[in-house]
């Protein structure tokens, strides 16, 4: 009997862990300001999908330019972009998301 309890607790454990790591995201930091974004050609409307424009990823030190690209709906929700916040010197991006 306590061989199946501490087996269960385990399982119990891991399933735990793994699901704690499926939500855990990335902070990203820059120490200077992201430079003015790109002027993009938005394409035309596309049934069931959300244009999110292209944005500036900081990768090893500097800005890298991503383009926009579709992002299927979500009925009931409205698409957030990411965005970049000042906190303090430095400079934290907000992941896109459905609210």
């Amino acid at each position: 009997m306590k061989c199946a309890t501490r087996i269960r607790l385990l399982a119990a454990a891991a399933a735990t862990l793994a699901a704690s790591a499926a939500f855990a995201q990335a902070v990203i930091v820059a120490p200077m300001a992201p430079p003015p974004p790109r002027v993009e050609v938005v394409p035309a409307p596309r049934a069931g999908y959300v244009w999110d424009h292209g944005r500036w990823r900081w990768n090893h030190g500097q800005y890298v330019w991503v383009p926009g690209h579709w992002q299927p709906v979500r009925v009931g929700y409205h698409w957030v972009p990411g965005h970049w916040v000042q906190r303090g010197p430095n400079w934290r991006w907000v992941e896109g998301h459905w609210a």
